[in-house]
C-alpha cells in the first residue's frame, strides 16, 4: 500500500493533505522519516508516527472508551458535549460510531467502531449480546423487584414484556442488571416499572468485554478486534 493511501485510510485527512504530511517530513516508520508519498508499505502490524505520535494500523477501528458523565453519544449533541470530542481527529474523520448509546448521565463501557457488520452484529436483537449495568436506586431494592425484573415488565409504549437476562441485588440500593435488548432508556424504565428509580447507571460489560479497571473516565484504547467483544469463535 502507498504510504499516502495508508494515511488516508487511517483518517489523517484528504489524499492531498496526507501527501502534504509526508512531503513535509512529518511521517515516520520505525523512527525513520519517509518523505515519499508513493513509498510502498506492508500495513499488516505496522506502527507509524505522525508528528511524533505513534499510530498502529487498523483496517477497521475498534475501541473501548470509559464514558464519563456529562457527554452525549451523538455527533450533533443538543445540550452536552459529544463523546466524539474525546477522540483524536483521525478517528473522528474515520467515522467511528458508538455502539449502543449511553445517556449523558450514564457512565461506563462504550464501544466505538467504523466496522458496519460489527455494529449490526452487536446491536441486532436477534444476536442477544449481553450488556451488564450497575444500577444505583433511589429506594431500597426488594426481592420482589428483582423477581419482577427477571419475569418481565411492560413498558408504556410497548405491549410486549421486557425482561432482564440476569438480575441481582448488589447492596441495599444496588442492582446488577443484564440485558440483551437495547430499547430507549430501558434500564431506567424497567426499574421505574417495578416501583423504584435509577439515580446512577454504569455499564460494566458488553458481551465478553469488561471495562478495563485501569481505564479512567474519558480515556479510550484500541481493541484487538471483534473477538474482544464477541469472545473467541466456537
Amino acid at each position: 500500500m502507498r504510504l499516502a493511501q495508508l494515511l488516508f485510510s487511517q483518517g489523517f485527512g484528504t489524499r492531498r493533505e496526507c501527501e502534504g504530511l509526508i512531503l513535509a517530513g512529518r511521517v515516520a516508520i520505525g523512527g525513520a522519516v519517509h518523505a515519499d508519498p508513493d513509498h510502498e508499505v506492508d500495513p499488516g502490524g505496522l506502527v507509524f508516527s505522525v508528528d511524533g505520535q505513534d499510530w498502529p494500523y487498523h483496517e477497521r477501528a475498534c475501541l473501548v472508551m470509559h464514558k464519563p458523565a456529562g457527554y452525549e453519544c451523538s455527533q450533533k449533541p443538543s445540550a452536552w458535549p459529544s463523546v466524539y470530542t474525546l477522540l483524536p481527529a483521525p478517528l473522528r474523520r474515520r467515522g467511528v460510531q458508538a455502539v449502543g448509546r449511553l445517556d449523558q448521565d450514564t457512565t461506563g463501557l462504550l464501544v466505538l467502531t467504523d466496522d458496519g457488520p460489527l455494529i449490526h452484529r452487536l446491536t441486532s436483537p436477534k444476536k442477544h449480546v449481553a450488556k451488564v449495568y450497575e444500577v444505583t436506586t433511589a429506594d431500597p431494592v426488594t426481592p420482589a423487584q428483582v423477581e419482577r425484573l427477571l419475569a418481565g415488565v411492560v413498558l408504556r409504549d410497548d405491549p410486549a414484556p421486557v425482561r432482564a437476562a440476569a438480575c441481582e441485588a448488589t447492596d441495599a440500593h444496588g442492582l446488577r442488571l443484564t440485558l440483551t435488548e437495547g430499547k430507549y432508556h430501558q434500564v431506567k424504565r424497567m426499574v421505574a416499572a417495578v416501583g423504584n428509580r435509577v439515580v446512577a447507571l454504569h455499564r460494566s460489560r458488553f458481551g465478553a468485554l469488561e471495562l478495563p479497571p485501569d481505564l479512567a473516565p474519558g480515556q479510550w484504547r484500541w481493541l484487538d478486534g471483534p473477538q474482544d467483544i464477541l469472545g473467541p469463535a466456537p
